[in-house]
């Protein structure tokens, strides 16, 4: 078991000098390669390979310390679909003084499974989304090392999101929307975004102030969060942010995914040796700081238009 390592992190933040959890690439290369190896079998709802991932990251919630959710007796929040079983997977660490707020940080782990053709059998998913899943590990992670959040930190791994959104419609229909502050939904930011490196982008940025706390959060950084730029795409409403969205909470996608030319999207290609290590952990890095605000009670995101 390796230590999760506390150190020092500037990110160029000339008013934060003070000792930080460090948010490690190490880390995030062993959460990342575990998640997209071919022994998870692409992680498919209702199959073996994704109750080999859901098993993972209730191990990893498990060393980190995280509560659980509500009356849930384990990290595994079941439910049935299509008389299936599936489970999300939730940890939580229980805020200081506003520990009935939340703030919820999401990624959904499960992807396309298998096929039965060719040498590559394995759809491994190592941007979509085992890259936003380690994210919220290592968020996880940095945050109970942290020990400074006001608000209570929901962290879950969806699944089923890619058969329709399964797992997050009933964490939404288990949670009180009035009660979450914010959602940070990261999906596919293994890649490099339109703008390059440190960048990324955050879907429905003008339905709620939220992006804008993130950037001023950033001030005095290299890192910038930047509009959706591909509108069309309709991503708002396409990822696991959106089932709350609708209910008014401010729960919004951060992802770096060039929806125009991603070259491995929902390909067996999408392996761990396609992404950029590197910028990843920046990115990290970044929602960890530009979300501070929020989960220290200073800053409350306006929220989004009831559908």
């Amino acid at each position: 078991m390796k230590p999760l390592l506390v150190g020092v992190l500037f990110l160029g933040l000339s008013l934060q000098a003070q000792h930080k959890p460090e948010i490690l690439k190490d880390e995030v290369i062993r959460i990342e390669t575990t998640l997209a190896s071919d022994a998870m079998q692409g992680r498919q709802v209702f199959t073996a390979g994704a109750d080999s991932a859901s098993v993972f990251i209730a191990k990893e919630f498990s060393k980190i310390g995280l509560g659980y959710y509500e009356s849930l007796g384990s990290y595994m929040q079941a439910f049935t679909q299509f008389r299936q079983k599936a489970n999300n997977v939730i940890g939580v660490l229980p805020g200081k003084s506003k520990p009935n707020e939340y703030v919820v940080f999401s990624a959904h782990y499960d992807h396309l499974g298998l096929h039965t053709w060719g040498d590559d059998k394995v759809y491994n998913g190592a941007n979509d989304d085992a890259s936003g899943t380690t994210a919220v590990i290592a968020l996880a992670q940095y945050f109970k090392a942290l020990n400074q959040n006001e608000r209570t930190l929901i962290f879950v791994a969806f699944t089923g999101e890619e058969e329709g959104g399964y797992g997050s419609t009933y964490f939404s229909e288990h949670i009180n929307p009035d009660a979450v502050v914010a959602l940070f939904n990261i999906e596919m930011i293994g890649t490099e975004s339109k703008w390059n490196t440190n960048s990324a982008y955050i879907t429905g940025f003008e339905k709620s102030n939220f992006g804008t706390i993130l950037q001023e959060n950033l001030k005095g950084t290299a890192f910038h969060f930047y509009e959706d730029p591909y509108p069309q795409e309709n991503l708002f409403y396409r990822s696991d942010n959106a089932t709350l969205a609708a209910l008014g909470v401010p729960a919004h996608t951060i992802s770096t995914s060039k929806m125009d030319s991603e070259p491995n999207y929902h390909k067996v290609s999408d392996e761990v040796s396609t992404l950029d290590l590197d910028n990843m952990t920046e990115i990290i890095k970044a929602i960890a700081v530009s979300s501070e605000s929020i989960i220290n009670g200073k800053d409350t995101p306006s929220r989004v238009e009831k559908r």
